[in-house]
């Protein structure tokens, strides 16, 4: 899959790794990845996808976390919820939403096998055990998309490895080396005033 990947990136994954910013930060990450999907949604359906969304990218940031502490790279763990979010969206049949072609979702998931296996996660069960115990919110499917899928935003050829575009357009196998210095009061979500409290 092809990421971007920036200052930014490593000051969010320091904020939902420091306890006193982590919530503030998290729902700064989930309502901007809700906005940003819902604009690639049909408008038709967006509406009704919201909350699912919303819940969807918030166990999300579970496993990000596992994954770091595990080991994975933070280009790494944030492919890994892509890939979750992508299953779910297949799974929907909201495939003008997915990021990667519906042919390479099992190459997607070969990749990062031993940590969704350890995890319960299949392309059927996006979030393994990451599932909130009430599960997410129902949304309504569009299973005919699945027949003749379009997928407008999803970019192939790049399910070998993790493929970092950086603010400078240079394409990176593997993504950046994590800075030593990176600023939480620039993570998404988060203040000057979240750090004085």
């Amino acid at each position: 899959m092809k990421l971007r990947q920036n200052a930014r990136h490593f000051a969010s994954r320091k904020a939902l790794e420091t306890p006193v910013v982590r919530s503030v930060a998290t729902s700064g990450l989930v309502r901007m990845h809700t906005k940003i999907f819902l604009g690639k949604a049909d408008p038709e359906h967006a509406d009704d996808r919201k909350e699912r969304l919303d819940a969807l990218f918030d166990a999300t940031m579970d496993s990000y976390l596992k994954a770091l502490q595990e080991g994975y790279s933070e280009a790494e763990a944030r492919e890994i919820t892509h890939i979750q979010a992508n299953f779910d969206f297949y799974n929907h049949g909201w495939t003008e939403m997915m990021e990667i072609p519906t042919d390479e979702l099992e190459a997607h998931y070969d990749r990062y096998g031993e940590f969704f296996e350890r995890w319960d996660i299949t392309i059927d069960d996006p979030l393994g055990q990451f599932a909130p115990p009430e599960g997410l919110p129902e949304a309504p499917s569009t299973p005919e998309r699945l027949e003749d899928p379009e997928h407008p935003h999803a970019e192939g050829g790049f399910a070998d490895d993790v493929y970092v575009e950086t603010e400078d357009g240079e394409l990176v196998v593997g993504g950046r080396a994590e800075p030593d210095d990176a600023d939480v009061s620039k993570a998404v979500g988060v203040d000057d005033d979240d750090l004085e409290d």
